[in-house]
């Protein structure tokens, strides 16, 4: 452990060299960096993403409707390097002024609508469809407190624990104890709430599901941060039966892949089913 202990000063500055492998794109100010327009493609719906778990969960979310039938969820899916600092692009603070993955523009309107964060994303969709949620009022809800829960817990999973124990540009042994035990305490949540149900919020698949697992389903299997041995996650029993379960649907697998520059399983842009099938095949 250090002994340098840190002493704030009076009025924070910003030092652009400070801030680790995301250095060059973190910066304490909104709006666009660049002029730059988005592409559009054949379809309504066009989203713009990166197959993060946040971006997973709206490729997801359409492959889902497309295999229940909606022909009329088909999309375009563009690429955005957030490495690369597309996000901070005129067209995409245009849709997304947070400038943050993922963000979907749906031209069956008129105006198009523009859609930002995940969750409200998921929920746009499966009102649109009427799919993916229960209908009774009751289930309704209970999908969305877990949908809500999701998008309250996953910063410090994601912007927490996977920031401190992955990406910081050395290891700090207060942060990484520090949110490693809120992690351990969010898995434990899901843990207890699927040892007496099939999925998240009840035994009907929905919204839910499909917001949690790309962060905490992905994270038992050992697909994020590399931490699945130091969380222990063998013992969280009911989680990995549910984010195994999961992982075998196939509009999971598709979606997973949509946006994805790294790996076995790469396909950077997706304009048509047959896009996902020449990857997958």
């Amino acid at each position: 452990m250090s002994s340098n202990e840190y002493t704030p000063p009076t009025v924070w500055e910003w030092d652009p060299e400070n801030g680790g492998e995301w250095a060059k794109t973190n910066r304490p100010v909104s709006g666009a960096t660049h002029e730059k327009t988005l592409p559009v493609g054949k379809h309504p719906f066009q989203l713009y993403s990166l197959a993060t778990p946040n971006g997973q969960k709206v490729t997801i979310m359409f492959e889902e409707l497309l295999a229940l039938g909606f022909a009329e969820a088909e999309y375009d899916a563009h690429l955005i390097k957030i490495g690369d600092g597309d996000q901070f692009s005129s067209g995409f603070v245009e849709v997304n002024p947070n400038s943050k993955i993922p963000a979907l523009m749906d031209h069956n309107t008129t105006p198009p609508t523009r859609l930002f964060e995940s969750g409200s994303i998921l929920q746009y969709l499966a009102d649109k469809f009427g799919a993916l949620v229960p209908n009774d009022h009751t289930g309704k809800t209970e999908c969305r407190n877990w949908l809500f829960w999701q998008m309250g817990s996953a910063p410090y999973l994601g912007g927490g624990f996977g920031h401190f124990y992955a990406y910081a540009p050395y290891k700090m042994q207060y942060p990484i104890d520090r949110f490693t035990m809120e992690t351990k305490r969010q898995l434990d949540v899901l843990d207890k709430q699927l040892a007496n149900n099939t999925y998240i919020a009840g035994e009907e698949y929905s919204i839910a599901d499909i917001a949690i697992w790309p962060w905490y389903g992905n994270l038992v299997l050992g697909n994020l941060y590399n931490a699945a041995e130091f969380l222990d996650v063998e013992s969280y029993t009911h989680v990995l039966r549910w984010a195994k379960q999961i992982e075998q649907r196939p509009a999971v697998q598709r979606g997973r892949i949509v946006n994805r520059t790294w790996g076995d399983e790469q396909l950077a842009e997706r304009h048509d089913a047959a896009d996902i099938d020449a990857v997958l095949n």
